[in-house]
């Protein structure tokens, strides 16, 4: 699917607060699909598995499905895969230059998760693990309990939870695979990426919330799209359904926040040839006012000022 620059820069011009209300009903359209597939495959499974490379907004999509499931009576319980990241050690995978490579499912124990899934759909208890991320181990204490009802469900959300790990061992499980999947078309050419919406998004919430320059994120950025390429996209076409979380107002309203920051990264820093193609390119676009995002919108993911809790 695509999105048509014409189109974008006409409803922002001529009525905003509408575009970004219309976007965001189909956006809701897409949550109540989700939460439709989910019930139909509860008696199959009440495991529901949700995977997406970074800056999709899996965490806020995760959050409206449990809140559409719990509208219709289904109990749900959030279970983050970065809870089984195993603490790092000699063993723990490398990039090529050393560093450890926290794109790899190898960090994730894939067989307590395993175990886990197979426990709950018995609907015995589980003590979920508590990741240290400062100090990059595991807690010997756990951060909580889970267990199961009648109609309770579990929603996995993580980049590898459709790696053939998981799924091959839990096939009925209602797999979602999350991204921001349209580009930006403008006279038949693509003049913004997806996968440069997913960028902007990361780069601004990581410099936002998470203490992060514009320059250390898109330092970053060529690892992130290396291990997506290698552990991620092979294993979308497993997915009962790929949701596109983009919105065709969203780098209308990024961009007020974003081309300063992308202004700030310093020439040298890797893959700043592209950079410098996604910087001017905001400039094709007309201006939104984020004060004009609901507090409930996916994008406050990455903007703040939502309602949800990260």
């Amino acid at each position: 699917m695509a999105y048509y620059l014409e189109d974008i820069n006409r409803r922002a011009s001529s009525d905003p607060e509408g575009f970004i209300r219309e976007c965001d009903a189909e956006y809701d359209a897409k949550i109540r699909h989700a939460a439709d597939m989910i019930i139909q495959n509860h008696e199959r499974s009440p495991i529901v598995l949700i995977s997406g490379p970074s800056g999709s907004g899996k965490t806020t999509t995760s959050k409206k499905i449990e809140e559409e499931l719990r509208k219709r009576g289904i109990m749900t319980h959030a279970l983050a895969m970065d809870s089984y990241f195993r603490t790092v050690d000699e063993n723990s995978p490398r990039t090529e230059d050393g560093k450890i490579d926290l794109e790899s499912p190898r960090c994730v124990d894939m067989e307590l998760l395993s175990e886990h899934f197979e426990r709950l759909s018995r609907g015995e208890s589980i003590a979920v693990p508590k990741y240290i991320f400062a100090e990059q181990r595991r807690s010997d204490a756990p951060s909580g309990t889970i267990k199961l009802g009648k109609n309770d469900i579990v929603v996995a959300e993580g980049i590898h939870a459709l790696n053939d790990e998981l799924t091959s061992a839990h096939p009925e499980a209602l797999k979602l695979y999350i991204s921001a999947r349209s580009n930006v078309e403008n006279n038949g050419e693509v003049c913004f990426k997806g996968t440069w919406m997913r960028l902007v998004r990361r780069v601004v919430r990581d410099n936002l919330f998470r203490g992060a320059s514009p320059a250390y994120t898109f330092g970053l950025w060529a690892n992130v799209r290396r291990g997506e390429k290698v552990n991620i996209s092979p294993f979308k076409d497993k997915a009962d359904w790929k949701f596109d979380s983009s919105f065709p107002y969203e780098v209308c309203v990024m961009k007020s926040v974003a081309q300063k920051m992308f202004l700030d990264i310093p020439e040298g820093t890797d893959r700043y040839e592209e950079l410098k193609t996604i910087y001017p390119a905001f400039d094709l676009f007309e201006t939104i006012d984020p004060k004009l995002i609901l507090p409930n919108s996916l994008l406050t993911e990455f903007l703040g000022g939502g309602i949800y809790k990260y």
